[in-house]
């Protein structure tokens, strides 16, 4: 079966590759120099052992001249697995140029001298110093040393008389100049068409790079349009908070004071339009505030304004504030608090902002049902959390929407949007509040059960430096019975809950 040639190519990598230490790898030029130096080591060996092989036949003679010729230019061999096993490529591709001169010196002295047949390969030794070394000047000077020192001794045992006088005849000599030229050729054209590919396939990353660059420049336009669409948004939603909420408080204000003046009448028509025309300007104002809280906290501008305050009346607050709507639509709304509930350090505003949105999703997916907000505080030290958890027994949520249930413009289902109303911005909007006051909002939920909706903060936020605050201590230490009872109590209360499967619907 025939091998391709990418596949061939991707062998002769992995092989090249192997050899390449990692720290020389990590090197772009150091990386393409030793690819050179390998490929010219694993495969010139093959070739220039031509030149001893037709020495030994051409030759009458062969003495020991051949063999160190032979044995120098296996040696060629070793040199990857040194790199390999100890680096040091820049002294490795020394030696090796050093070896080289030393084989083709060694062969014109005993073969011609200057007018050797083997001399052609001369010109492999600028050629491979520029593959192995490449254009580091201080390199180049120590070849270019290397080069004349043993030229120098080879001139001088030249003119000295030292060298040997070929004992093959004028035909057997041009064979042997044709081998060495044929094998100094090939060795010439197989470093060139390496050293191509290498060319080709830098070219080729240059590239693939210039078209990286070109992404990452479109991606950069792209994120300053978006940072400049951002800030119009923003510059805009400012602009507009004002034009929107002037007119919608007067509409709010004014329906107000005709309500008043219409059950001050006994006017019922009227004052029931009224109460819709009162409703529609509030849920438009909040809807309103709502965006601009959005907006605030995606363009990071949202502060937060810590202070010390006590949780209970707080929670107190919300919870009154919703009982009247929970009432008309058939609940009943409760509390739990923990006994010593304490104090926490917060931004109350955004605390009750968050924790009005989980109670109005609440009392709007609830009919005929009952609402609870449990309040506890977990945990010790700076680990201590105050969890809100707000139950009810409304329609639920089904499994597959849980997961899409703080996102923006959510609201459960089609039919519950129609039916409930709502724009999908609340629980969005409380989640955002809660993790930037470094807290979170948790859902469980079973269709047609009940949900249950659990928003954590930390008591004090990172960083604060105030003193963390304690829980509050009964005034008066409680009796043996009176302490039984509130444990039994709590078992109760707790063993309840986890048996309840009450949770929640809320888009």
């Amino acid at each position: 079966m025939a091998i391709s040639l990418p596949t061939s190519q991707a062998a002769l990598n992995d092989l090249v590759d192997w050899f390449i230490p990692a720290d020389i790898a990590a090197d772009r030029e150091m990386r393409k120099q030793a690819r050179m130096f390998l490929i010219s080591h694993l495969f010139g060996p093959f070739i220039g052992n031509t030149v001893p092989l037709a020495l030994y036949i051409l030759d009458p003679n062969p003495g020991y001249a051949i063999w160190v010729l032979a044995a120098c230019i296996t040696g060629f061999w070793i040199f990857p697995f040194v790199l390999r096993a100890i680096g040091h490529y820049h002294l490795l591709a020394l030696i090796s140029i050093q070896n080289l001169m030393f084989c083709i010196l060694w062969s014109c002295f005993f073969y011609g001298g200057v007018t050797s047949p083997t001399l052609p390969w001369v010109l492999t030794i600028p050629l491979l110093a520029f593959f192995y070394i490449g254009s580091e000047p201080r390199l180049r000077l120590i070849v270019l040393a290397m080069f004349a020192a043993n030229f120098a001794v080879f001139w001088a045992f030249s003119l000295g008389g030292f060298a040997k006088a070929p004992a093959m005849d004028f035909a057997a000599l041009q064979g042997l100049g044709l081998v060495s030229t044929v094998a100094a050729s090939l060795y010439v054209t197989m470093m060139a068409l390496f050293y191509a590919k290498v060319l080709a396939s830098q070219g080729e990353l240059e590239g693939e790079m210039r078209g990286h660059l070109a992404t990452a420049a479109e991606l950069r336009r792209a994120t300053e349009e978006a940072e400049r669409a951002g800030a119009a948004k923003a510059d805009f939603l400012a602009k507009m908070s004002h034009e929107l909420r002037t007119p919608l408080n007067a509409v709010i204000g004014y329906s107000q004071l005709l309500l008043e003046d219409a059950a001050d009448e006994d006017d019922t028509e009227t004052a029931a339009d009224l109460e819709r025309i009162h409703s529609a300007g509030h849920h438009l104002l909040r809807l309103v505030n709502e965006i601009l809280d959005l907006s605030k906290i995606e363009a990071g501008k949202m502060e937060l304004d810590c202070e010390t305050l006590d949780i209970v009346p707080l929670l107190e607050e919300v919870v009154e504030h919703y009982r009247v709507a929970a009432e008309r639509g058939g609940n009943s709304l409760s509390m739990s608090f923990d006994p010593g509930l304490g104090s926490i350090v917060c931004d109350g505003a955004k605390l009750r902002q968050a924790l009005s949105q989980v109670l109005d999703n609440a009392v709007k997916f609830t009919h005929g049902g009952a609402i609870r907000l449990i309040a506890s505080r977990t945990g010790r030290g700076h680990e201590q959390r105050l969890n809100l958890r707000v139950e009810d027994t409304g329609i639920g949520i089904a499994r597959d929407q849980i997961a899409h249930l703080f996102e923006q413009f959510t609201v459960g289902d089609d039919s519950s949007a129609s039916k409930y109303g709502g724009t999908g911005l609340g629980l969005a909007l409380s989640r955002k509040l809660c993790r930037l006051m470094h807290g979170d909002i948790l859902v469980e939920s079973r269709e047609g059960v009940g949900s249950a909706f659990t928003v954590i903060v930390p008591v004090a936020p990172p960083g604060d430096e105030r003193p963390l605050p304690a829980l509050d201590e009964p005034e008066t230490p409680a009796a043996p019975l009176d302490r039984l009872g509130a444990r039994m109590a709590a078992v109760i209360q707790r063993n309840t809950l986890k048996t309840v499967n009450t949770v929640g619907t809320h888009a």
